[in-house]
């Protein structure tokens, strides 16, 4: 890279701004899980919306890849350079202010690079709730967050990233900042321009700052963990809870016995939290009504009464809820310590999951001999992460474990990710399992936005 360009970068951020030895870039290069190592030839850490604007630029005129990074926890490539030359990664860390909180009108600003965890103690300290929650929330950052519409466990009550963004703040792919930080609940002037931002995984623009939306702080939780002996039951169990317990259902995990028996294998002290059944449900309500203890032990006294459930435990305390969530929340780990696996960040219909899940476990073990198909997660919403244990299979193998779940994908008009998006790591499934014209219609937009493909080059789209 020429010095000059170098240098504008200092003058537009300041020297310590921009990093471009090779040590100091490594960490930014690799995702989280050291799966994918890209390369750059700097990283610049802007410090303001205006700084951020003045490196876009800067880059732009130069025609410079440019790639935003959040806390670099993708599971998809999105913010890994990979096969770009010269490219500048934007990480946004510096940007971490909550700029306003404003309680009464359920909404807090802040800058792209506040991490999750720290937007959620400041809405705690409020007496108001974020809801998004997710296993990285210590690191994950908002503008990250926005970019790949992340979902987490709470989806099936209050929505995705989409619901819950009320405004943004951007800055175009030449430089200009668009300033849409409106914490209204109904605007309807015009095209909803921010919703194009979100999703977009940074090749549309860079989204510097978020309007987010708040909701009334649970003084009510009931969590409970249901054994159930066969997936179809999963679905009448679902349907109980929502028709009983309506909208304080806030979560409802599914996850097989073969989870627990993992773990349990690693860590042989550790005591089941009830008796074997083949499946498990997680379940969580929240609310601000004192009543929500007796409606949901009423809701579980009846599943029982109708033979649905094999058994269910309620959490007493907030260490017993914990600890169940800690059964689901540690299935990724665990996977790590059996060896490789082939993960699917799935969606179907919630009325197809059960079905889903049989047809490709079926197919998949019976094919591929040797391998454990490990399927779980948000029943709620239809998000499952269909993982196949695949202990020293080859590439051919993989490819063919996956290109098997896509297929069945497209059987059930479902999508080949649902939370993790697209990046550069599923870009060519994207072509393979979205219609002509829905591509035509994503490349009009980058076209519009990008016409010189500097925002992000080769993430979703091909390069």
């Amino acid at each position: 890279m020429k010095a000059q360009l170098l240098d504008a970068l200092r003058d537009a951020c300041g020297d310590a701004a921009v990093l471009a030895d090779a040590a100091s870039i490594e960490p930014y290069v690799t995702d989280w899980r050291g799966t994918f190592v890209g390369r750059a030839s700097a990283v610049v850490r802007p410090a303001s919306t205006e700084q951020v604007s003045e490196v876009v630029r800067i880059c732009s005129d130069a025609r410079i890849p440019i790639v935003p990074q959040g806390g670099n926890t993708g599971l998809a490539a999105g913010a890994t350079p990979l096969q770009l030359r010269d490219a500048i990664i934007v990480s946004l860390s510096r940007m971490r202010r909550i700029v306003s909180v404003d309680a009464d009108a359920y909404a807090v600003t802040v800058e792209a690079g506040c991490v999750l965890a720290d937007v959620q103690q400041a809405a705690r300290r409020a007496e108001r709730l974020f809801p998004l929650s997710l296993a990285a929330e210590g690191s994950a950052e908002i503008g990250g967050l926005v970019s790949t519409n992340a979902g987490g466990t709470a989806v099936l009550r209050y929505g995705t990233m989409r619901s819950l963004v009320l405004g943004l703040e951007a800055v175009l792919p030449d430089g200009r900042i668009v300033d849409g930080l409106r914490a209204l609940y109904k605007d309807n002037a015009g095209y909803d321009w921010k919703q194009l931002f979100i999703g977009a995984e940074g090749t549309l623009g860079i989204v510097t700052r978020a309007v987010l939306r708040l909701f009334p702080m649970p003084r009510e939780r009931v969590t409970a963990l249901i054994g159930i002996d066969l997936s179809e039951t999963a679905l009448r169990v679902f349907s109980h809870l929502q028709t009983m317990l309506g909208e304080t259902l806030s979560a409802c995990e599914l996850f097989p016995d073969r989870a627990l028996a993992l773990r349990v294998a690693y860590e042989p002290g550790l005591r089941r939290p009830m008796a074997e059944h083949a499946w498990y449900l997680l379940v969580e309500a929240t609310s601000s009504l004192s009543t929500l203890r007796t409606a949901a032990e009423e809701a579980f006294v009846a599943l029982d009464d109708a033979g649905l459930a094999g058994a269910i435990v309620i959490a007493e305390n907030s260490a017993q809820a914990r600890a169940l969530w800690e059964w689901r929340e540690t299935i990724t780990e665990t996977e790590k310590r059996t060896g490789r696996s082939v993960k699917h960040d799935v969606s179907v219909p919630i009325s197809a999951i059960p079905e889903f899940i049989a047809r490709a476990t079926e197919r998949i073990e019976r094919d591929h001999p040797g391998v454990t198909v490990l399927a779980f997660g948000h029943f709620g919403d239809g998000n499952i992460h269909f993982n196949v244990l695949v202990p020293g299979a080859t590439t051919a193998v993989v490819d063919a474990i996956s290109a098997a779940v896509y297929e069945m994908i497209a059987d059930f008009r479902g999508s080949i990710t649902a939370e993790h998006g697209i990046g550069r790591y599923r870009r060519n499934e994207l072509l393979a399992h979205r219609s002509i014209f829905e591509m035509d219609l994503m490349r009009t937009v980058k076209r519009a936005l990008d016409p010189g493909n500097v925002m992000n080059p080769g993430a979703v789209l091909e390069e």
